[in-house]
């Protein structure tokens, strides 16, 4: 007896094996067979009003799926890939409803909305929250519109496009959750909400300092005469990869630079007194690292600077401004913490306490953690110095850096494409009315190129989805003295302005916001998001939702030249062209003859006409208004107080000419 069960020990457990490696197989098939949707589908979502409705997820293969929404039901089944897609009819604004999508579970969705939807997408601007932005605790306070719903989109990057977003949801807008809202997508869903009185749903992707090629997919570029060379050049490789080639190649570079290791274990030293940095390289500050020597990095970087201190400033009080710095900054004097700030946008004023500072050489270290966009010290230089007792050190200039941690290998302006794969591709097919857009800061340096890359991400997400030429509409760049620029020097963001432009005017069913007037030559993110929310939708209100609102400022239509003088002729005048000047001097123009030498000039409007002419051209050909990377003083408008874009009447070669978006990893 004993011998049989020896025997047959190894059996029983073979089978016994056997069963079990069965009924996983049995449960892991169940698992994979529940109907999934995608995460877009959530509670409180909104359906856009008016159009056909995709509803679309996974589940097993040919695996019977049904949808139900308010009186519809639309059958289907999961094809060879286990996915399924139904096309709900067309609903009128309306709710709350249930979504159900039952398979071999149920799934069901409470509090759905039907309204209108828009997506909201770009850079920093449109990241920018309502918590930011100016009045923003009135504005908080007073966003009681439950109708009013937004969905965020987490970050995400990836080499190939994603089906699926990171874990998120919608959330109805109030006072606890409208801080944390894209605020121009918010005051634009609010102001369409109190003229329409239906639901609003805001679909916000975006993430701040990318470029528009990053935005857009790889079969565009394949199928661009101006990219086409540049896609080849891209590896068709997973997210893993590209990460490990990115770090080597920018962990070559730094050491190369700097002469020395990236070694985090090396900086329990940098913040005292005495420590040797004279085989430290330096950089310019303010500047953004990414600027200078640190292109395409976010991670861990020391910056070091010394200063000398009479002996009737030392041991006393002092104050420490170190203007901005981009993300994060544990700051010393001589070894000792003097401040710590963990906001971008937010000034670093610290104040140093008695016994601190002594007589002659003094060291500032500061401990700067960048995550993702520009990194380093930016702002103004009159916001950068030491404030003592007796005298004031200006700390603009050179100072010492030593890079620690490369904290992301590959950042979305690395590779084109990464962000269309992971933070719009999972959106299609998802039925909209519209997208805003607000863009182009990371583009200024290519801003000629940005005439063919504007154009085609737009072509490309109107291919995408095949819903037609939806409306497109943007915010045109703002003042931001970013490099001083201007005729004499050329003007990279006046050249952006132009290319933006270009596109409204070579690309159907597009508008433009022009925002010259709420700018801040001082920052590029400017606080006054409400008149850039309230401008895109006056161009909804009049171009989709058919209500007689002026939506447009004055744009240049041509020129003649009488004698000395130019006038010029414009559209979109409303009911008629006006200064705020009240002398009535038209601001901002410029004029050249033959040489191309731009000059002051003087400006007046006279029948709906501005005469601009200047005693030093006698031969004028050109104009150019507004035609600055600071563009603050100009100030012709519509008598409905929407400002004229800035325009030039030549075309002449500028300095972004040449360059081209490339990848050089």
């Amino acid at each position: 007896m004993l011998k049989c069960n020896k025997e047959l020990f190894p059996y029983n457990i073979y089978k016994m094996k056997k069963n079990i490696a069965f009924l996983f197989l049995c449960f892991s098939i169940l698992a994979n067979a529940n109907v999934k949707l995608p995460v877009l589908f959530n509670d409180g979502m909104v359906l856009q009003r008016n159009k056909s409705i995709p509803v679309w997820g996974w589940a097993n293969v040919n695996e019977k799926i049904e949808v139900h929404f308010n009186k519809q039901i639309v059958k289907t089944k999961a094809d060879k890939n286990g996915k399924w897609t139904v096309n709900l009819k067309a609903e009128k604004a309306g709710g709350p409803f249930e979504l159900i999508v039952k398979g071999n579970n149920t799934i069901t969705l409470k509090n759905v909305l039907v309204g209108e939807v828009w997506i909201c997408s770009g850079q920093s601007n449109m990241e920018f929250m309502v918590k930011q932005a100016m009045n923003s605790d009135q504005e908080i306070n007073s966003a009681n519109f439950p109708l009013i719903r937004h969905f965020f989109v987490e970050k995400d990057m990836s080499s190939i496009p994603k089906e699926d977003l990171k874990p998120t949801r919608w959330e109805e807008c109030n006072p606890g959750t409208v801080g944390n809202f894209t605020a121009v997508g918010y005051f634009f869903a609010r102001k369409l909400y109190n003229e329409l009185k239906i639901p609003i749903g805001i679909i916000h992707s975006s993430w701040g300092g990318t470029c528009s090629e990053t935005w857009t997919s790889r079969k565009a570029f394949e199928d661009s005469d101006e990219y086409k060379a540049m896609i080849t050049r891209v590896p068709k490789i997973d997210m893993d990869s590209l990460v490990e080639n990115q770090r080597k190649s920018i962990v070559g570079r730094i050491e190369k630079i700097q002469g020395s290791k990236i070694d985090i274990h090396s900086e329990s030293k940098f913040k005292d007194y005495n420590f040797d940095d004279s085989n430290w390289p330096k950089m310019l500050v303010p500047g953004l690292w990414e600027n200078q020597q640190l292109s395409n990095f976010d991670g861990i970087v020391w910056m070091r600077k010394s200063v000398v201190v009479s002996g009737e400033d030392a041991n006393k009080e002092a104050l420490l401004e170190l203007s901005k710095i981009d993300d994060e900054d544990i700051t010393y004097i001589n070894g000792v913490e003097v401040g710590t700030k963990n906001q971008y946008n937010q000034k670093r004023i610290y104040k140093i306490p008695a016994g601190v500072l002594k007589e002659g050489v003094n060291t500032i270290a500061v401990r700067i953690v960048d995550y993702s966009g520009g990194g380093g010290i930016w702002g103004e230089k009159t916001d950068l110095k030491l404030t003592l007792q007796n005298s004031v050190l200006s700390l603009a200039g050179e100072w010492r850096f030593q890079v620690v941690d490369v904290k992301s290998a590959v950042s979305p302006n690395d590779y084109p494409s990464l962000l269309y794969n992971a933070m719009i591709n999972p959106l299609v097919p998802y039925a909209f009315q519209g997208v805003l857009w607000y863009q182009g800061e990371a583009n200024v340096n290519r801003a000629e190129q940005y005439k063919k890359a504007f154009p085609l991400m737009i072509k490309d997400w109107r291919t995408k989805w095949n819903q037609g030429d939806f409306p497109f509409y943007f915010v045109q760049l703002s003042t931001f003295d970013e490099f001083g620029g201007n005729s004499q020097r050329g003007s990279r963001w006046a050249e952006l302005r132009e290319a933006q432009s270009y596109t409204l005017n070579s690309v159907t069913n597009t508008a433009m916001a022009v925002t010259t007037d709420i700018g801040n030559a001082k920052d590029i993110h400017p606080t006054n998001k409400q008149d850039v929310g309230k401008r895109l939708a006056a161009i909804a209100l009049n171009k989709v939702y058919s209500k007689n609102v002026a939506f447009s400022g004055p744009t240049y239509k041509s020129m003649e030249i009488k004698d000395k003088t130019v006038i010029l002729t414009f559209e979109n005048m409303g009911a008629g062209l006006m200064t705020p000047n009240k002398y009535g001097y038209v601001e901002g123009f410029e004029i050249a003859g033959a040489d191309k030498v731009f000059h002051y000039a003087k400006a007046y409007i006279n029948n709906n006409k501005v005469f601009v002419y200047c005693e030093e051209v006698q031969n004028p050909v050109a104009v150019r208004y507004g035609w600055a990377d600071d563009d603050t003083e100009i100030n012709l408008y519509n008598i409905e107080k929407f400002p004229a874009s800035p325009f030039r009447t030549d075309d002449w070669s500028t300095i972004t000419k040449e360059a081209k978006y490339i990848i050089n990893k």
